[in-house]
Protein backbone atom coordinates (compact mmCIF):
# COMPACT_ATOMS: atom_id res chain seq x y z
CA UNK A 1 0.00 0.00 0.00
CA UNK A 2 2.62 2.47 0.52
CA UNK A 3 3.84 2.47 -3.51
CA UNK A 4 0.49 3.56 -4.18
CA UNK A 5 0.36 6.19 -1.83
CA UNK A 6 3.67 7.45 -2.65
CA UNK A 7 2.71 7.21 -6.40
CA UNK A 8 -0.83 8.89 -5.45
CA UNK A 9 1.38 12.20 -3.80
CA UNK A 10 2.43 13.48 -6.88
CA UNK A 11 -0.21 15.63 -8.51
CA UNK A 12 1.07 14.76 -12.46
CA UNK A 13 0.37 11.23 -11.75
CA UNK A 14 -3.23 11.85 -10.15
CA UNK A 15 -3.93 13.42 -13.23
CA UNK A 16 -2.19 10.66 -15.29
CA UNK A 17 -4.87 8.60 -13.38
CA UNK A 18 -7.82 10.56 -13.82
CA UNK A 19 -7.24 10.11 -17.62
CA UNK A 20 -6.82 6.94 -17.44
CA UNK A 21 -10.12 6.11 -15.10
CA UNK A 22 -12.05 7.52 -18.31
CA UNK A 23 -10.05 5.78 -21.20
CA UNK A 24 -6.80 4.58 -22.29
CA UNK A 25 -4.01 6.19 -24.11
CA UNK A 26 -0.71 6.12 -24.72
CA UNK A 27 2.23 8.04 -23.29
CA UNK A 28 2.07 10.05 -26.05
CA UNK A 29 -1.73 11.19 -25.19
CA UNK A 30 -0.74 11.42 -22.11
CA UNK A 31 2.06 13.78 -22.40
CA UNK A 32 -0.28 16.35 -24.31
CA UNK A 33 -2.49 16.38 -21.49
CA UNK A 34 0.46 17.16 -18.81
CA UNK A 35 2.78 20.64 -18.57
CA UNK A 36 5.78 18.20 -18.15
CA UNK A 37 8.39 16.88 -21.09
CA UNK A 38 7.73 13.46 -22.67
CA UNK A 39 10.76 11.52 -20.47
CA UNK A 40 8.82 13.01 -17.37
CA UNK A 41 5.53 11.17 -18.13
CA UNK A 42 7.36 7.92 -18.94
CA UNK A 43 8.90 8.19 -15.44
CA UNK A 44 5.53 8.81 -13.86
CA UNK A 45 4.03 5.67 -15.81
CA UNK A 46 6.64 3.51 -14.42
CA UNK A 47 6.01 4.77 -11.41
CA UNK A 48 2.29 3.76 -11.11
CA UNK A 49 3.27 0.75 -13.16
CA UNK A 50 5.97 -0.55 -10.47
CA UNK A 51 2.99 0.39 -7.76
CA UNK A 52 0.73 -1.72 -9.74
CA UNK A 53 -1.84 1.15 -10.73
CA UNK A 54 -1.45 0.85 -14.67
CA UNK A 55 -0.42 -1.63 -17.00
CA UNK A 56 0.74 -1.00 -20.54
CA UNK A 57 0.03 -3.10 -23.45
CA UNK A 58 2.03 -3.76 -26.61
CA UNK A 59 -0.08 -2.23 -29.74
CA UNK A 60 2.35 -2.64 -33.22
CA UNK A 61 4.84 0.61 -31.88
CA UNK A 62 2.99 1.62 -29.22
CA UNK A 63 2.57 1.38 -25.71
CA UNK A 64 -1.71 1.31 -24.35
CA UNK A 65 -2.01 2.20 -20.93
CA UNK A 66 -4.88 1.66 -18.76
CA UNK A 67 -5.59 2.11 -14.93
CA UNK A 68 -6.01 -1.30 -12.53
CA UNK A 69 -8.37 0.11 -10.19
CA UNK A 70 -7.74 -3.14 -8.42
CA UNK A 71 -4.49 -1.70 -7.27
CA UNK A 72 -6.52 0.81 -5.07
CA UNK A 73 -8.20 -1.82 -3.55
CA UNK A 74 -6.10 -2.12 -0.16
CA UNK A 75 -6.14 1.98 0.00
CA UNK A 76 -10.05 1.75 -0.15
CA UNK A 77 -10.25 -0.79 3.02
CA UNK A 78 -8.02 1.37 5.22
CA UNK A 79 -9.82 4.16 4.20
CA UNK A 80 -13.22 2.31 5.80
CA UNK A 81 -12.29 3.11 9.42
CA UNK A 82 -12.12 6.72 8.60
CA UNK A 83 -15.28 7.31 6.41
CA UNK A 84 -17.35 5.36 9.55
CA UNK A 85 -15.82 8.50 11.57
CA UNK A 86 -16.81 11.00 9.03
CA UNK A 87 -20.22 9.07 8.71
CA UNK A 88 -20.67 9.05 12.23
CA UNK A 89 -19.91 12.97 13.03
CA UNK A 90 -22.07 13.78 9.93
CA UNK A 91 -24.83 11.29 11.80
CA UNK A 92 -24.33 13.46 14.77
CA UNK A 93 -24.70 16.69 13.16
CA UNK A 94 -27.80 15.77 11.41
CA UNK A 95 -29.27 15.17 14.34
CA UNK A 96 -28.33 18.42 15.60
CA UNK A 97 -29.73 20.31 13.22
CA UNK A 98 -33.12 18.02 12.87
CA UNK A 99 -33.45 19.12 17.37
CA UNK A 100 -32.31 22.74 16.38
CA UNK A 101 -35.27 22.73 14.13
CA UNK A 102 -37.71 21.05 16.65
CA UNK A 103 -37.04 23.22 18.96
CA UNK A 104 -36.87 26.77 17.05
CA UNK A 105 -40.84 25.51 16.20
Amino acid sequence: MDAVLQALADPSRRTVLEILRDHEATAGELADALPIARPGVSRHLRVLREAGLVEARQEAQRRIYRLRPEALIEVDEWLDDYRALWQNRLDALHTEIARGKKAGS
